[in-house]
């Protein structure tokens, strides 16, 4: 029936970027929605509910064997378009089969090792993996960077829109200062060629574009890893250079990772885990950490304490008071 309103997926498009979440999360969000639906027969949304949705997310766990963190994300997108896009509210789903999540613990490596690797990384591929490791980053908040998010008299990198869409403030290392300094001034002349050339507009946030239409061109909003390349936003269709593809310094560490000789599997996001660790290998107090990684529960980083360096909670071996 036309009701005059836009198609379903359009307006799940629409809110999620009222509410600046990222192309990511609208892509994935579109595509379970889809998903649920298909698995329906092609039903309206708005003619099922909480059963319909446990009935998908119990095929999820059953069924397909999807891990937990899939499980919670298709619940996500699809609690989403219930409450935000259909103002539909939904009664608790304790019908669901949940996804078991396995509870590993983080590989962590050592001071020794993380060294062997960052050896191993030349240019920007080892400014970013530093300043993982270096400032505790997530791999995409350091690729999300902005120039004015980099502050070298205070020695600090303000992190936007993180996991939860939480702002936070981390360190900026002092040995990465002056390479980074170095970086800018290549990444600005890049930016002037753009300008130049009609272009030299990073892509902003969907509602801070509306209110700022001439900020994207701004020295300050450009990203600090800029991509080689400028591509077409598929949101507004305009041409923009945006950030270095997660991918390139995925592959890069796997690399790094071989050559280094190391048999744990090091990912980016292990260098996180071991700026953790180590700081509190050093002395730092838990809740700094905590709010260094931007958790929102000290519970999720207690799990840190279980990898340190000194044994099994602390405890050390009788053998070794013999």
């Amino acid at each position: 029936m036309d009701d005059g309103k836009p198609k379903l997926l359009t307006q799940v498009r629409q809110q999620i970027r009222v509410r600046n979440y990222s192309i990511r999360t609208e892509t994935v969000y579109a595509e379970w929605v889809k998903r649920y639906i298909r698995f329906h027969q092609y039903r309206h949304p708005l003619e099922m509910g909480a059963a319909e949705i446990e009935a998908f997310l119990t095929h999820l766990a059953v069924t397909r064997n999807v891990a937990a963190s899939t499980q919670n994300q298709a619940l996500a997108a699809l609690l989403f378009l219930y409450k935000e896009v259909l103002k539909v509210e939904l009664p608790w789903l304790d019908g669901i089969v949940r996804a078991k999540k396995p509870a590993h613990l983080p590989v962590v490596l050592t001071r020794e090792e993380v060294a062997r690797v960052l050896e191993q990384l030349v240019g920007v591929r080892w400014m970013v993996a530093t300043l993982l490791y270096g400032a505790g980053l997530r791999l995409l908040e350091a690729l999300r960077l902005r120039v004015k998010d980099v502050d070298f008299a205070r020695g600090e990198i303000l992190v936007r829109d993180g996991k939860g869409q939480k702002d936070r403030v981390t360190m900026l290392p002092r040995r990465l200062v002056e390479p980074l300094r170095e970086h800018l001034l290549k990444v600005e002349a890049l930016h002037q060629r753009d300008l130049e050339e009609g272009f030299g507009r990073a892509n902003l946030p969907f509602a801070l574009a509306r209110k700022y239409p001439n900020a994207a061109a701004e020295w300050g909003w450009q990203f600090v890893f800029p991509s080689g390349n400028r591509s077409k936003d598929p949101r507004s269709a305009g041409i923009f250079r945006h950030h270095v593809h997660e991918k390139t310094i995925q592959r890069a560490v796997r690399e790094a990772v071989k050559r280094a000789g190391l048999i744990k599997p090091a990912t980016p996001h292990t260098f996180r885990h071991s700026f953790a660790t180590h700081l509190l290998e050093s002395g730092q107090d838990i809740r700094t950490v905590q709010e260094l990684l931007g958790h929102a529960d000290v519970k999720t980083t207690q799990i840190y304490t279980h990898v340190l360096n000194r044994g099994g909670l602390g405890v050390i071996s009788p053998l070794d008071r013999v």
